[in-house]
């Protein structure tokens, strides 16, 4: 099962689809808890307790 990054939500939303390109995740979409999210200049980091930590890379 996928969530949303960004309302945690099952599956996939237009409107968030198009908010996730400009700013970063809020929800693992493995497990749906909320990520502890950094925004730094060079980017953003969000980090799952339980699934580990993304970056914009």
């Amino acid at each position: 099962m996928t969530y949303c990054g960004r309302c945690g939500a099952e599956g996939r939303h237009e409107a968030c689809v198009r908010a996730l390109a400009l700013e970063p995740p809020r929800y693992c979409t493995e497990c749906r808890r909320r990520m502890i999210v950094q925004v730094h200049p060079m980017g953003w980091t969000a980090r799952c307790s339980v699934h580990g930590e993304l970056t914009s890379g």
